[in-house]
């Protein structure tokens, strides 16, 4: 069994078909997305109408509540980019993938050769968000607690993972805004087998120029088109998602 994690799309459609074109040539057959489809990026659309084509199970993000349910969204403007980048989103979406939007659970598990697994964006239970960079101590206790043996999480925008005795925690970094310093669409590639499991990050290549574009095309933050584009952020802004 092979399976395909991606987080944190972003709208960015040139970003998302590198990275499925790369997980089905090695061999993935089933894909996973822990939320934020739309928010940032200038495709938000398109990028909605691939992940629906593909048939890839996806989770709801902070960004996607917050174009899908006005009760989600911020009660007082924040500084930054990203309300700008959620107006924007909201105004040209299209109603059908709103509806599909919100009918998004926030938190998946399913059962795998290696005993449970349990994924979401970035909050479980009361909300509070999950930290992986945790010591080895702490994130065993998480796995007991989530009653899982993998724990898959987005929403930092850095890939990261951790091999425990109890099992794994996972985030796959993002595909359509990564940010730990290098441009590309971020991904994972689980493999299970009777020897146990082997755990694959790696980023694809894809256009980043030509999604910069388009996002200042659109009158979208030109901060976004150079993180698009560095793979990090050239200055703190608050008001993320």
């Amino acid at each position: 069994m092979r399976l395909g994690l991606i987080s944190d799309v972003h709208a960015n459609v040139l970003a998302l078909e590198a990275v499925l074109r790369e997980l089905k040539r090695r061999g993935a057959e089933t894909i996973l997305c822990l939320g934020d489809v739309v928010g940032y990026g200038p495709s938000p659309n398109e990028t909605l109408e691939l992940l629906r084509r593909e048939r890839v199970m996806c989770l709801l993000g902070a960004a996607d509540e917050q174009v899908a349910f006005a009760f989600a969204r911020p009660r007082r403007p924040r500084a930054g980019v990203a309300d700008e980048t959620l107006e924007w989103t909201r105004s040209v979406i299209h109603p059908e993938h709103v509806a599909f939007l919100r009918q998004l659970p926030v938190q998946l598990r399913l059962q795998t050769p290696l005993g449970r697994l349990r994924a979401c964006h970035g909050t479980l239970g009361q909300g509070e968000r999950i930290s992986l960079h945790q010591d080895a101590a702490a994130l065993t206790r998480l796995l007991a607690a989530q009653r899982c043996q993998l724990l898959a999480v987005g929403n930092s925008h850095v890939p990261f993972y951790h091999a425990l005795q109890a099992g794994w925690v996972i985030n796959p970094g993002s595909v359509g805004l990564s940010l730990n310093g290098e441009p590309g669409a971020d991904y994972a590639l689980l493999s299970f087998s009777e020897r146990g499991l082997e755990v694959v990050m790696d980023k694809v290549d894809y256009d980043v120029a030509a999604v910069a574009f388009d996002i200042v095309a659109w009158g979208l933050p030109k901060a976004v088109a150079e993180a698009v584009q560095r793979g990090k952020m050239t200055e703190k802004l608050p008001g993320r998602f």
